[in-house]
Formats: structure tokens, sequence, C-alpha cells
């Protein structure tokens, strides 16, 4: 423990002296990283999930290094994703044992992202990609409406946060495209739904006030008793994060009192050392959304904690000397070292 403490301290006193140089050190040698891991037909770690070809495309995009290095694995990684399209606009490897869908929303929703920020896929599959997030997000009735699941074709009528907020995500950051839509009407989703799909799950009495579950069926933060003697399922750290930046994409903003209620979330459990009520599963994914939530609300500061710089100390005291990140935890697949590189460098990207 103290071994871990002091690596922290050290890494927040190197950023402190050498600043920007710390931070652009910890990209390169992170995207080196991923430039030596692409395989030789242009994916990354697992070719039957695209999502994971499409994050180091995302993060090498943004990562400043010279485009003569970067451009031919970043043009190599959009053709393997864009060869994943389905004729339904998604980007997945169909799997029969998955509804025949293979996690379709997740993996449409980071590669529409990252083709958009690659900055030169092709606009036409991105509109097709947007038709089919459009169309997977749920309707009726129920408190799963306007929520999106892992799959559009499901056995099960299914929606959670962490989801949602990848297509609202991909939805907000690509709108541009639909200004070149031709010969049909726009598309998009139904923020209002999607809204009211988030704040079903935001806490809104006791110690979770502000904080939001991951959905309304799966206790993956735990339960716990309300002051009537109701079980509910216990908002945590990463989830709170989804909920802000789902907001802020439904355009409300940090005066809002939803927003302003789940910062305060936020704050009063700050923590860079665990995934808040999740210890140390999803930790990466964590930082990603955290870093992703508080630019989209223009926070500079949680509580006293100048959060940019804190998270980039606390990122960069945990690069292994290859370059990479990897989670002890494999929850979530963060024992995937391109998983938790891609994230680590879009938190350092934000950070700048």
């Amino acid at each position: 423990m103290k071994r871990f403490f002091a690596t922290v301290l050290a890494a927040v006193a190197t950023l402190a002296a050498f600043g920007d140089e710390a931070l652009e050190q910890a990209i390169q040698k992170g995207a080196q990283f991923l430039l030596a891991n692409q395989s030789l037909e242009g994916y990354w770690s697992d070719k039957q999930m695209p999502a994971l070809t499409a994050l180091p495309v995302w993060a090498l995009s943004g990562s400043g290094l010279d485009k003569a290095i970067t451009s031919s694995p970043i043009e190599k990684g959009v053709k393997y994703v864009l060869s994943t399209q389905r004729e339904d606009g998604g980007f997945y490897i169909p799997k029969p044992g998955r509804g025949g869908s293979g996690l379709g929303n997740y993996n449409t929703s980071v590669c529409l992202s990252s083709l958009y920020e690659s900055g030169i896929a092709p606009t036409a599959p991105m509109l097709k990609a947007r038709e089919y997030i459009a169309s997977s997000q749920l309707t009726g009735d129920d408190t799963m409406a306007g929520g999106f699941g892992y799959d559009k074709i499901s056995r099960r009528r299914y929606a959670d946060l962490s989801n949602t907020s990848y297509a609202l995500d991909a939805m907000h950051r690509t709108a541009a495209l639909e200004e070149v839509r031709t010969g049909s009407k726009k598309v998009d989703v139904d923020w209002d739904r999607a809204l009211q799909f988030v704040s079903n799950l935001i806490s809104q009495e006791g110690q979770s006030a502000g904080g939001a579950a991951y959905n309304e069926r799966t206790p993956q933060g735990g339960v716990e008793t309300n002051a009537q003697g109701r079980v509910t399922l216990r908002a945590y750290g990463s989830m709170t994060y989804a909920a802000v930046l789902s907001m802020c994409h439904a355009k409300l903003d940090r005066g809002d009192p939803r927003v302003r209620q789940s910062l305060e979330y936020c704050e009063k459990y700050w923590s860079l050392d665990e995934n808040p009520g999740m210890g140390n599963q999803g930790l990466f994914y964590y930082f990603d959304i955290l870093s992703r939530a508080l630019t989209a609300a223009k926070v500079e500061k949680v509580g006293e904690h100048e959060w940019k710089k804190e998270l980039a100390a606390k990122v960069i005291s945990l690069q292994n000397p290859d370059g990479s990140w990897v989670n002890d935890n494999n929850r979530f697949w963060e024992g995937d070292k391109v998983l938790c590189t891609s994230f680590a460098l879009l938190v350092l990207e934000l950070c700048r």
C-alpha cells in the first residue's frame, strides 16, 4: 500500500514538474503499444468485437503522433471496422447465441464514434449506423422505454445506462452528419424518452441521492434499503457519470437540478483509487466516462479537486513499462491491455 501511494505521489510530482511533457510522453508510449499490437488484418484484440478495434482507432486518432506513423494503422483499423457493418447498419459480428446480434448496440455506438473521430471514414456508413442506433431505442410505456440494451435483436426486453450512454454519446457526437442526409427525414433518437429513462435510474433520497444505477433489475453495485424499507439498486460511480453525460447530451446543463444533484453525488464520493461502489471493477471505464461527463458538463473542479490534473497523474502512475495499461480485475474485459490502454489514452487526451 505504501508503495502504491508513493507511486501516485511520484506521478503527481512528475506531472506538476513537467506538465504537458509527462502527459505527452505517456500518450506516446501508450500509442506505440497499440501500434505494435495491431493484427496484420487491421483489427485489435478480438476480431469478433469491432468495438475493440474501434477504441484503439479512436485513441490513436487523437494521440497527436506523427501521421506518417499513425495514418496506415488507423486506415487499416477503419477498413476493418467498416467490413463488419451489416445490412441493418450496425457494426457487429452476428452471434446466434446472443439473439443473433453479437452486442450490436454496444459495438455500433463505439464504432460510430470512433469512425467519426478518425476523420477519414466515409459518411454513408456512418449515417446507416445512426439509423441502426435510433431504431434500437426501446419504445413503450414501461421504465425501460427510452433506453438501449446490448442488442437490437434480443430475447428479452432490456436496457441499461451504460449502453444508453454510449448510444446517446454517439448520436450527439455525430449529429452534424445529418446535415448532408438527402431524400429522407433526419434521423435522431427520442431525447425526451431517453432523459426519462436516465432519470428513473437516479436515486432521489438517502446516501445515494443523485447517484445512478446500472438498470432497475441488475444490482451491479449491490442493493440498499431506503427509509421506507423498500429495497433499491445502489448507485455507483461510473453509472453516475454516465447519467451526467447522458443528461448533458439531452441539452441539460450543470445548472439543472438533476445534473447538479448527480454532480453533488460525484463530489461526495470522489475517488480515483476506485470506481466508487464497485472497487476496482471497471476502473478504466470509470476513468473514461468520468472524463467525458465532466467535459460535457463543463466542470473544471469537483469540489476542491482539479480533476484533469489529478486524473492525468493517476492514469500516468498506472502505466506499465511497455506503455500499456491493464486492470488486475478482469470484470468487464479489463484484463485486456488493448481495451485499458485505449481508455487510458482517451482520458489523457481529454486531460490535455
